[in-house]
């Protein structure tokens, strides 16, 4: 195992998969002759050139489409979208052509594509950058949907996103382009679908990209005082594994989520109704959750900090569920 940073592992899986295969490219603003907005492309024009390793204008719904029609006929682009933010600019064509074609198509024409970049906040913004968007391409058939949290992840899901046969919308974090993690030296591939675990026996937390921070914090917080907490990592939200929940809280009796979505129709939303309609019966407490404010988050730093789940309200969510005094 070595230590490499987020950018890295994701650098890594592109190059890796663009030598194996030659038909994989990549494609968005800024990822050529400036090696990427976030440094993530580093290198990748010098080794593969300007007609695999592609600067666009601008134009989020035009590079899209043209990715689109060139996953539909034989090649595999890796879309870069320089924040996610941008990426409700191109959703016609993820939306009306890219997770539909197959089914239209009665099975004849697929759409192999991944779009990747920055997803969520990133410090003081302002409102429209900043939004999170797992639930929202979650409840797209024939999306798949991966938002990871940390470099093994990120390359393993990465490559197996790559080799997919499905139109991949891969989440990563601004914030987290630096973090470090291990990564093994040699070639591996992640199901999509993986669940992480920390075990523990007291409650469990689900959480994914990098309000797992907030999650993982919060359980070793909880450690000091002697309650054990399951955290464990969605990497994929669709498909959604939760039967793996589903197994954890029948061994803890208790649920807290946390996510950086809009409280409606999020993540767990989806989530909380699964778990109670199949394991109601396991259920010790209400099963409760931290999400974003529901409302825009301001510029401000002290409106960034109430809109953001956080440590502290996590750690009294879970002894509200545990029914232990503050």
């Amino acid at each position: 195992m070595r230590q490499i940073a987020f950018r890295e592992a994701l650098r890594e899986a592109m190059q890796e998969e663009m030598r194996r295969d030659e038909r994989v490219f990549l494609m968005g603003e800024e990822v050529a002759e400036y090696n990427g907005a976030y440094k993530v492309s580093q290198g990748m024009l010098d080794e593969f050139g300007e007609k695999r390793v592609i600067d666009t204008p601008i134009a989020e719904l035009g590079f899209a489409a043209i990715a689109v029609g060139a996953a539909q006929n034989g090649l595999r682009p890796i879309v870069e979208f320089m924040t996610w933010n941008f990426a409700v600019l191109p959703l016609d064509q993820i939306l009306n052509t890219a997770s539909k074609m197959l089914a239209m198509s009665g099975g004849q024409v697929g759409c192999p594509i991944v779009f990747r970049g920055a997803n969520g906040s990133a410090g003081q913004l302002g409102a429209q950058h900043s939004t999170a968007f797992e639930s929202l391409y979650a409840n797209i058939p024939g999306l798949k949907v991966i938002s990871v949290s940390n470099p093994y992840d990120a390359k393993g899901l990465l490559k197996s996103a790559i080799r997919d046969d499905d139109p991949i919308m891969f989440m990563e974090s601004e914030v987290m382009y630096g973090d470090k993690g291990e990564v093994p030296e040699e070639e591996y591939l992640l199901p999509i679908g993986k669940l992480y675990k920390r075990p523990g026996k007291d409650v469990t937390i689900v959480s994914f990209n990098k309000m797992m921070k907030i999650a993982l914090a919060a359980a070793e917080e909880l450690a000091k005082e002697g309650i054990e907490a399951e955290v464990i990592d969605l990497a994929t939200i669709r498909p959604l594994d939760w039967f793996t929940i589903l197994e954890s809280v029948k061994k803890t009796n208790r649920l807290v989520i946390v996510e950086e979505q809009w409280p409606f129709a999020s993540v767990s939303s989806e989530i909380s109704y699964r778990i109670q309609k199949e394991g109601f019966d396991y259920l010790d407490a209400p099963i409760r959750r931290i999400t974003s404010a529901d409302a825009p988050m301001h510029y401000a730093p002290n409106l960034v900090a109430a809109y953001l789940p956080d440590v502290p309200r996590t750690v009294k969510l879970v002894k509200e569920v545990m029914y232990l005094k503050k």
